[in-house]
This record gives structure tokens, C-alpha cells and sequence, in this order.
């Protein structure tokens, strides 16, 4: 089954905010770096990405020396601005340095509510793709409540994987699989390698957020591939900091836990 993702063409990536930060929101400059860096050698080889970050709310936090994750909707929506124009400046300075151009793109749920409006969206990313541009993509976190308070991205980036017609959806976070209980709590958890069918039994695996600034978890995840799944899409959870686990999930290694769309061919 792994090697069904050595023909995926279209990928979006997703990271999370704790992949990017320091614990007290900071932006962590060599994360970036390094993922960037990982993003272009796939990208060279031929595949065509999206990006989804999340990381706004807690750049701006650290932007302004907080070290709590604030808890009012308006300040997280205020710190969203902050943050996300320092997380696009950052980007653009470490994909030019690959002569790689991006375009920042910022979705609401209403954005994809109709017909007409995912058509536009599916136009405006597969134009960017084809101009050879990579999307960088978040939620509109300064006018939104969707994601700032449930998701951290990661229902909005199978939201992208559908409208996008992608092949594949890489989730990367500070989780390298989905497991048969929280390993935090109970070491004699076992990583689920492949999932082939989101059904109660996996639901109840859920568990809460991880980091201080994300608000993403598993729960958030498994929604995300239940999503993935229904529209016959690829998806991989693997931990972010793991050495080239971009080009290894691409090449089928056995990393993290595949959501295997079992009706897809691609």
C-alpha cells in the first residue's frame, strides 16, 4: 500500500505550529529553514506542493514576549495578524533563497461553502501550482473562529487536499503515529502503522491538544482523514522533526500512520 504514494503528483503538506515554534511561541528560524529545505527537494523532484501552516496565533504571542496561549478569542485574532505577516515574511526569505516563488493564500470556511466559491479556490491553487508557485495557506485566522479555536489547521488542510484534486495529504506535527492509547500515558501503546477506515473504534482513539500553543490532536486529525478518505485522498501523520520525512513518506518508506484511501488509483 505504501507504494501507491510513490505516483502522488499533487501533496499538500501540513505542519503544525509546535514544528515551528519554541515552546513559548517563538518562531524556531532553523525549524523553518529545514523544512523549507526538505519542501523544495520534493518539490525538484517533479511534485506539485501546497503548503499548510499553522503558527500565527503563537508568533504573535511571541512576537510580543507572551508566554501563555491566550485564552480570549479576539486577543488569539489579533495575535493571528501579528503572527501571520512574520510567518509569510519568514517563508518568502528562506524559498527565495531556492529561487522558489510563494504566494500566501488565507481561507475561511465560507470560502468553501459553495459550489462557485470551491471552484474559484480550485482554480486559483491549480493556476499557482501550475505557474510553479507553492501556496502557503491558512485560515484567516483574524476574521475566523473555525480553526483558531478547534483545529490547528488540520481540518482545513483536507479542506485544501479535496478542492485541490491532491493526491496526498502529509499532516506533520510533534506526533509520529496514530497509537492504541496515548504513549504519554500508557507505555505499552503500539503505533497503528495503517488505517484503512475511520470507524468508531479508531474515533475513541482521540486524544486531546499537544503543545501549550497549538490546538490541534489527534482528534482534529482523525477528522482530517475521515475527510481525506471520503474523497479517495492519501494521508500520512509523521513527526516533523524526523530526519527526511517528507522524501521518505514520498518514496513509500514505512513511516508514521497511513490513511490508506483503498478505492483511490493513483
Amino acid at each position: 500500500m505504501r507504494n501507491s504514494l510513490l505516483t502522488a503528483e499533487k501533496i499538500v503538506i501540513k505542519i503544525g505550529t509546535s514544528s515551528l515554534t519554541y515552546p513559548n511561541g517563538k518562531l524556531n528560524f532553523r525549524k523553518i529553514k529545514n523544512f523549507v529545505e526538505a519542501i523544495m527537494k520534493v518539490s525538484k523532484s517533479g511534485k506539485k506542493i501546497i503548503l499548510v501552516s499553522s503558527g500565527a496565533v503563537g508568533i504573535g504571542a511571541g512576537r510580543l514576549g507572551l508566554n501563555y496561549k491566550p485564552q480570549d478569542l479576539a486577543e488569539k485574532q489579533a495575535l493571528a495578524g501579528i503572527g501571520q505577516a512574520e510567518l509569510i515574511k519568514i517563508y518568502r526569505k528562506f524559498f527565495a533563497e531556492h529561487n522558489q516563488n510563494v504566494a500566501q493564500v488565507l481561507l475561511t470556511r465560507d470560502n468553501l461553502s459553495t459550489p462557485i466559491r470551491v471552484q474559484n479556490a480550485t482554480n486559483t491553487l491549480n493556476t499557482l501550482r501550475e505557474m510553479n508557485i507553492i501556496p502557503i495557506i491558512n485560515e484567516n485566522d483574524t476574521v475566523s473562529t473555525d480553526e483558531i479555536i478547534f483545529g490547528d489547521n488540520d481540518s482545513l488542510s483536507a479542506d485544501v487536499a479535496i478542492v485541490s484534486q491532491s493526491d496526498l495529504l502529509i499532516i506533520l506535527s510533534d506526533i509520529d503515529n496514530l497509537y492504541s492509547a496515548d504513549p504519554k500515558v500508557n507505555p505499552s501503546a503500539t503505533a497503528l502503522k495503517l488505517v484503512t477506515c475511520i470507524d468508531e473504534s479508531i474515533e475513541k482513539l482521540a486524544t486531546g491538544t499537544g503543545s501549550s500553543f497549538g490546538t490541534g490532536g489527534m482528534q482534529t486529525k482523525i477528522t482530517a482523514a475521515k475527510k481525506c478518505l471520503d474523497a479517495n485522498i492519501h494521508m500520512v501523520i509523521a513527526r516533523a522533526d524526523r530526519e527526511n520525512v517528507l522524501s521518505d513518506v514520498i518514496a513509500g518508506e514505512d513511516v508514521g500512520t497511513l490513511f490508506f484511501a483503498k478505492k483511490i488509483d493513483i
